[in-house]
């Protein structure tokens, strides 16, 4: 029996003789609720001014960008005002542009992502779960993880050529990384007194690993997963450099080498929005994966 099992029954029994000699204190229950809980329509407030500050800060920029054009304090030709990059898209899609290089540079960026998240997810839990894993692969991943993926574009050209499969083997190395260490870093984090409690149950091998360790590594492999996605569509925009036939980086080579810098504009805007895109869907996907994780914030 520990000394903190002994503290127990001497406070229950001197309680008594206390109360014995002192008169009689009537205990009132303390109110713990935080003073600081939104009401209604506070609650309504916080939600809608978030929303107004995300459409309302991209909407000033962008009139300021506009007005430093109409006042001449921006060169037309070296930074196009945002009216005129909505007459390069409407002429782009006029011509069927877009629709063409869209799902191209998707499809890439997509294909590249499944590889790339299927390898470092298959690393991270093998070097998490087993110590030969981690002796094998941890050592290696991250000395790699430190090269630029640009440095190895040349490499790639002379190995794999200028067709699709550079493309697909740079967007894939790319994410194999930012998967790789958060799965590990989710699996090797879990507490061990959860480790220990599964196993006081029974748990063991792939059971213990399957109800304990994996869900708990859960929300680190979908941060992964999150920063994949986003690392995959800077990769394309470096692949879509490699001789693109199609693809969002087709028409931006093709606006610079024709001195269309509307249309150049027009193109990393629309790598922009498909960050935001990309996202917003992956924090839906953690939402209704996670749901049981709180948000916690300080204002």
């Amino acid at each position: 029996m520990t000394t903190g099992e002994l503290e127990v029954p001497l406070k229950t029994a001197t309680a008594p003789a206390v109360a014995a000699v002192g008169p009689a204190v009537r205990t009132a229950v303390e109110d713990l609720t935080p003073r600081g809980k939104r009401g209604p329509a506070r609650a309504a407030v916080h939600t809608w001014r978030g929303r107004v500050l995300r459409v309302l800060v991209p909407v000033l920029l962008i009139a300021l960008w506009q007005l430093a054009s109409t006042l001449g304090w921006a060169d037309e030709f070296t930074l196009p005002p945002p009216s005129k990059i909505l007459d390069a898209y409407r002429e782009l899609w006029s011509n069927g542009d877009i629709q063409a290089a869209l799902p191209a540079s998707l499809k890439r960026a997509g294909i590249g992502l499944f590889f790339g998240v299927s390898i470092g997810l298959f690393l991270g839990l093998f070097a998490g779960l087993w110590k030969i894993g981690e002796e094998v692969f941890d050592a290696p991943l991250q000395m790699l993880r430190t090269i630029p993926f640009i440095a190895v574009v040349p490499l790639f050209i002379t190995w794999f050529g200028i067709g699709e499969t550079p493309k697909l083997i740079l967007i894939a190395s790319a994410t194999v990384f930012p998967m790789y260490l958060n799965t590990y870093q989710g699996v090797r984090g879990v507490d061990k007194k959860l480790v220990e409690a599964g196993q006081i149950f029974g748990l063991r091998g792939w059971r213990l690993a399957t109800r304990v360790i994996l869900p708990t590594a859960l929300p680190a492999a979908l941060t992964g997963l999150r920063y994949a996605a986003g690392v995959s569509l800077l990769a394309l925009v470096l692949a879509e450099q490699i001789n693109a036939r199609q693809g969002i980086g087709y028409l931006v080579n093709n606006a610079n080498q024709n001195q269309r810098p509307d249309i150049v504009i027009a193109g990393i805007l629309i790598y922009a929005l498909l960050g935001i895109v990309v996202d917003v869907v992956m924090r839906l996907a953690e939402h209704f994966a996670l749901p049981w994780r709180p948000r916690v914030t300080i204002g």
